[in-house]
């Protein structure tokens, strides 16, 4: 029994670590913000309403841009068993929401793994658990995995590619971020142009066959994915990421919902979102050479959004990943130089007040640590509109019909959509 075990948390233990993390995020903020109402809302209406896409509520409140609904198809196919079940036994609708959002965290969480396991291949054990320990002290990337957002569905493709890179499957890196680009987030081509010419420059790919491939995963997904799914469901020829690109990138139209300094990726959500992994990951590509290699491509990526006005850290939270990775194998040089080396000389005094200090320190650093994290959780928890007492009060008594048709797509968010039908 104790061996099995042992060999249980071997292989699942740092995705039950990243995993619980996730789920307590989910049960103390459970409900969504208005940019997330899309894909909330598709949500509802495809477990709900089903084929009679005549009911689904975008059709009357649209948004300021159409949204594939290949996402949200996705997550509810998965999510269908769970709440067919709560359908039988007459729970609350409430409870779907939160169905289809640990369904999303599960995905993202299973992408994470994958990016996780071919960093244990690549640079060894130890990189893996300070990349695992890295991603679980940080509170941002875990506590959106589980927000249906179009940025964390790119993520989880984002994470795939990532993977794929590591592992040396160019090719396959270069289709899932094409498919992220394509169908869930245009700007994910400030991702893929970077990492593209990286991979030309060092002849890791070539051209020819990278045009052909790129070409080939780029008519795939127009053309048999987001224009055929998305002129269904809209009633309306229709590719929705050209629509987003025009709306933010050409027209500019995304600064209307305010505008940040260029630098502020860098001086402000980088360093609040990576916390110790923020100078980590610098002193990574300083000191392997192949982490260089991976780190560029991506710090690319958030110079050249950079430049748009308007700035969110979802916007990038794709480079999350990479950044951890850098500051994982950092952190495992930094242990051996301090940690495992051996120092016969030093007396046995010596070991016992450096172990006693570590023990101090270390329990002031995990105190900081944890009121840290309520603090963000509680802040998180209370940013959202739908989290108000007031709002939770009137849906959860049915009284709906108080709020006017103009506030009704802002309440869609999180229980509103999930609840109110």
């Amino acid at each position: 029994m104790a061996p099995n075990l042992s060999r249980f948390m071997q292989l699942y233990g740092y995705d039950l670590l990243l995993g619980s993390i996730a789920v307590f995020y989910v049960l103390m903020a459970p409900y969504t913000k208005v940019e997330e109402s899309f894909n909330v809302q598709a949500m509802h209406d495809i477990l709900y309403h089903r084929h009679h896409i005549e009911k689904y509520d975008h059709l009357e409140f649209s948004g300021v841009v159409p949204r594939t609904f290949i996402g949200a198809f996705l997550v509810s196919v998965l999510a269908s068993p769970v709440v067919l079940a709560m359908n039988l036994m007459h729970l609350p609708k409430v409870y779907s929401l939160y169905a289809v959002r640990l369904v999303l965290c599960f995905l993202m969480l299973c992408t994470l793994r994958f990016f996780r396991i071919q960093i244990r291949k690549k640079f060894g054990y130890q990189v893996e658990a300070f990349f695992s320990i890295l991603t679980a002290v940080q509170f941002h990337m875990l506590f959106y995995c589980s927000r249906p957002l179009p940025n964390i569905l790119a993520f989880g493709l984002a994470n795939l590619a990532y993977g794929f890179w590591v592992k040396g499957s160019f090719y396959a890196a270069l289709r899932c971020l094409i498919f992220a680009t394509i169908i869930f987030r245009c700007d994910m081509l400030l991702l893929i142009s970077p990492l593209g010419l990286e991979l030309l420059l060092s002849k890791s790919i070539s051209l020819w066959k990278a045009i052909r491939t790129c070409i080939a995963a780029t008519l795939f997904c127009i053309g048999s994915l987001t224009v055929l799914v998305d002129s269904v469901m809209w009633r309306r020829w229709l590719w929705p990421e050209l629509e987003v690109f025009w709306f933010n990138s050409v027209l500019n139209r995304s600064s209307e919902w305010g505008i940040h300094p260029i630098h502020w990726y860098f001086t402000s959500a980088l360093p609040r979102s990576l916390l110790v992994a923020y100078p980590l990951f610098l002193l990574g590509a300083f000191l392997d050479r192949r982490v260089l290699f991976y780190v560029l491509p991506v710090l690319s990526f958030v110079i050249l959004y950079s430049k748009l006005p308007h700035k969110e850290l979802r916007f990038i939270i794709s480079s999350l990943p990479i950044f951890n990775m850098a500051a994982a194998v950092a952190a495992s040089r930094i242990y051996w130089i301090f940690i495992g080396t051996k120092c016969e000389n030093l007396s046995r005094t010596w070991y016992t007040y450096s172990f006693f200090l570590f023990i101090f320190l270390d329990s002031l650093r995990l105190m900081a640590f944890l009121l840290t994290r309520w603090s963000l959780v509680c802040n998180s928890r209370w940013n959202f509109l739908a989290n108000s007492k007031d709002l939770n009060f009137s849906h959860f008594v049915g009284s709906y019909h108080i709020f006017s048709p103009s506030c009704h797509h802002v309440l869609l968010s999180g229980v509103g959509s999930m609840e109110s039908r």
